[in-house]
């Protein structure tokens, strides 16, 4: 059975100025899966969140719907 893939991010990278907040990011989310994200503060876990729901625009990368 193929796996449907809801959500997928490849390569995904954001600015700030000079500030790298997100550097190269894969993540994927399928159907029926819940994910979570973990990590110190000032790790881009909400910059990448804003990139995923479109607030932010991605510097580089893709993301497919």
């Amino acid at each position: 059975m193929v796996e449907l893939k809801r959500l997928e991010a490849r390569g995904v990278r954001k600015r700030f100025g000079p500030t790298l907040a997100v550097d190269g990011v894969d993540f994927s989310v399928s159907a029926g899966e819940v994910r979570a994200l973990v990590g110190e503060n000032g790790a881009g876990k909400s910059t990448l969140v804003n990139v995923l729901s479109g607030v932010f625009l991605p510097d580089d990368g893709a993301l497919f719907l």
